[in-house]
């Protein structure tokens, strides 16, 4: 009998220690749960900390983001105002480049002028010397017919009336018989004549009455061949220029003149 009243208890004994040890059981794992849990939550905590974090550096990146897009907006914007300014500088040194080369055409063409200019500057300058050579030639002829004229002047007889010619070797007339035979208008005759120089000297001058441009009337054999215009006047001869060029080809030395103007 007592054994049949302990085996109950101490089954019942069992059943509490094992129900007590499935609490403890229970409650070391509810405890051990519930440490996790907290754990979680911390952990919770920490994510939810790190997400507001980081979706406080996603709002940062995004505006960064959207900084760095309105910077690459500039930039392009930038980038597209640098190549047409690049296009632009191509274009102009292009248009230099042609410029350059016509320059350079102008100032071969310049130089090519200048040497032009400077070839016809000496040619000038050699014919300037030498119509400078010969103008002197000139003056000094001429002061050499002066002389000569001077010396043909003092040579000149002086027994030459008005309108009378003297002959060389022939005799003077009378006074009486050389005024009889005065003709109506003022007669001489040619003395020297300068084909070079397109002159001729006749033998009336100051004393007969000659003027500077009297016009005189030139006879070879009585046939009229030209007149002559007088230039430079001295006391017994002037000198008088051919008033056509073929004169000169004709007239002789001891040819008739007779004054048109007197």
């Amino acid at each position: 009998m007592p054994n049949r009243g302990t085996a109950p208890t101490i089954i019942l004994i069992i059943l509490i220690l094992i129900t007590l040890a499935l609490a403890g059981g229970a409650f070391h794992l509810f405890q051990k749960e519930k440490l996790k849990s907290m754990a979680l939550r911390e952990e919770l905590q920490d994510v939810r900390a790190k997400e507001k974090i980081i979706e406080s550096k996603l709002e940062d990146s995004k505006k960064e983001l959207a900084k760095m897009e309105m910077q690459l907006r500039e930039s392009k914007s930038q980038v597209d105002f640098l190549g047409s300014e690049l296009q632009s500088e191509k274009k102009l040194k292009q248009e230099s480049a042609v410029q350059l080369e016509q320059l350079k055409v102008e100032l071969e063409g310049q130089k090519s002028a200048k040497a032009q200019v400077e070839e016809k500057l000496n040619q000038s300058q050699q014919t300037l010397e030498t119509l400078q050579a010969e103008f002197k030639q000139l003056e000094d002829k001429k002061a050499e017919l002066e002389v000569k004229l001077g010396g043909l002047e003092e040579k000149q007889p002086q027994d030459v009336e008005l309108g009378t010619i003297v002959v060389a070797g022939q005799e003077q007339q009378p006074a009486a018989e050389a005024a009889a035979d005065i003709p109506s208008s003022l007669e001489g005759k040619i003395l020297v004549v300068n084909k070079d120089y397109n002159f001729a000297v006749i033998n009336l001058g100051n004393k007969d009455g000659v003027n500077i441009n009297d016009i005189f009337s030139v006879y070879s054999k009585n046939k009229y061949i030209g007149d002559l215009k007088v230039e430079k006047v001295h006391e017994s001869m002037s000198a008088a220029n051919f008033l056509s060029p073929d004169i000169k080809d004709k007239v002789r030395e001891g040819d008739k003149v007779t004054i048109k103007n007197k």
